[in-house]
């Protein structure tokens, strides 16, 4: 049997995700109480319910996300985001630069960047702009050299001490997804895996929570 590790954080009610968007709320629109006056004595349901934005937990990101003509969750090539082979290292400092992983064989596979900041996951420093982020040139060389998607266990892939989002222009605007928020990489790093990272398809939406994963080789 395969060895899957689990690289998502769980959703929970009233949790941070990303400094200054809405917490989840998460409850039920019909009780296992309520339930029983619909059903034989001895049989009842719980009929949850949850109300949150898309960029909630470990989620990804689509071109919509970004671009208004970009594809959406619907529109997601599964094969981008399933059994997609990876390779995942560990990075030093706040800044992967594209100097880090020129070297990398990348085409055709899922990057994950192993930085550690999940380490402060719903502490006041995990959305502090010294949280590690890809540059705008990284970005661009994952492109040229043939990326399938991209991952990072920070707040977010890119710099957010100013405005421009350099990273997310330039892998939403070739198509490639990135997932943010993942943890436990440290458990990949420098293994041989196939990641996966599948979100609901939604019409009209360019990010969601996934359940991400690797499947060990």
């Amino acid at each position: 049997m395969a060895s899957l590790i689990d690289l998502s954080h769980p959703i929970e009610e009233g949790m941070t995700t990303y400094p200054g968007l809405p917490a989840p709320k998460v409850g039920a629109h019909l009780t296992r109480e309520g339930s029983r006056d619909h059903y034989e004595a001895g049989t009842e349901f719980h009929i949850g319910q949850i109300e949150m934005v898309g960029n909630t937990g470990t989620y990804l990101d689509t071109p919509f996300h970004r671009f208004p003509g970009g594809f959406d969750l619907a529109d997601l090539d599964l094969g981008s985001v399933a059994g997609v082979p990876g390779i995942c290292i560990r990075i030093e400092g706040q800044e992967v630069t594209a100097e880090m992983i020129d070297a990398l064989e990348v085409r055709g596979k899922a990057l994950l960047l192993a930085t550690g900041w999940d380490r402060h996951w719903r502490t006041d420093i995990y959305g502090d702009a010294t949280h590690p982020f890809l540059s705008g040139a990284a970005a661009e060389a994952l492109v040229a050299h043939g990326v399938t998607l991209v991952g990072i266990d920070s707040v977010n892939i890119d710099d957010t001490r100013g405005g421009s989002r350099p990273a997310h222009t330039a892998l939403l605007g070739a198509g490639v997804p990135i997932v943010e928020h993942l943890t436990g990489l440290d458990d990949v790093v420098g293994r041989s895996f196939r990641f996966y990272a599948v979100p609901a398809p939604v019409r009209g939406l360019g990010t969601f929570p996934v359940r991400a994963f690797a499947e060990l080789g």
